[in-house]
């Protein structure tokens, strides 16, 4: 009984934090805004103890600020603040990518790769690329990224990894339906999947120096979808979030 109890609090708990974090992140709550836990408990439908719980963990993540007085306030984040979660991303991945390179893979384990990158194919190639592709390409590249970092064989990197690919605006897709308006967005997404193509071709000839340096540089196409999505803010619905990010730092 007790064991039930307890998975049903994290199932709630998990429920509330991904509820709260949508609404942050679709801009319902907007930056500076103060959420209370009786507040958060009418939003999500969930009980009071994983209501509290989930509130501390957006704070863990950084989409929560706590507040003296009590409750936690939506936080607003500098393009300095982005632009070193994706830094760490990029330094993490790239430390996946070597280790996945010098202690080896086989043929088989490269396969689920090899196939996604031929699915993201697809994609790429399409002239204009639609919204409903680039959806597509958000699913297949955050595969392509775990199917990666799974092969370093390392569970404490992956779960930083993991971690890190958490924080606001992070992840390796965190700003492609935002371009997905812009004219440039073909491009990148045809630099971003040479990128993958040559990080394999690294792992499988185990060139570990090489695999790691392509996907430190993998993420910083995210900065440069950053600074565009940033500046066109006229598409604002494809990613709401982007009125979370202070612009005056960077």
């Amino acid at each position: 009984m007790a064991e039930r109890d307890a998975d049903r609090s994290v199932s709630q708990t998990v429920r509330a934090q991904l509820a709260l974090r949508d609404q942050i992140l679709s801009g319902a709550l907007r930056p500076g805004e103060r959420i209370s836990e009786l507040q958060a408990v009418e939003t999500t439908g969930v009980s009071r103890t994983p209501v509290r719980m989930a509130l501390v963990r957006l704070e863990e993540e950084g989409l929560l600020e706590a507040i003296p007085s009590g409750g936690f306030m939506v936080k607003a984040f500098s393009e300095r603040d982005i632009l070193d979660s994706i830094e760490l991303r990029g330094t993490l991945e790239g430390l996946a990518a070597r280790f996945a390179a010098e202690r080896g893979v086989s043929a088989r384990d490269l396969e689920p790769l090899k196939e996604c990158l031929g699915e993201i194919d697809g994609l790429v190639r399409q002239s204009p690329i639609s919204v409903e592709a680039f959806s597509a390409y958000v699913a297949l590249n955050a595969r392509f990224h775990a199917l990666l970092t799974e092969l370093s064989r390392s569970p404490p990197l992956i779960r930083q990894i993991d971690r890190v690919s958490a924080l606001p605006f992070a992840s390796p897709s965190g700003f492609v339906m935002a371009q997905s308006a812009l004219p440039e967005a073909q491009q990148i997404l045809l630099i971003a999947q040479d990128h993958h193509r040559i990080v394999v071709d690294a792992i499988e000839n185990r060139e570990g120096g090489r695999a790691e340096a392509i996907m430190r540089e993998h993420a910083r196409l995210a900065v440069r979808n950053l600074r565009l999505a940033l500046r066109n803010r006229t598409h604002l619905d494809l990613l709401p979030a982007l009125a979370l990010v202070r612009t005056s730092e960077v």
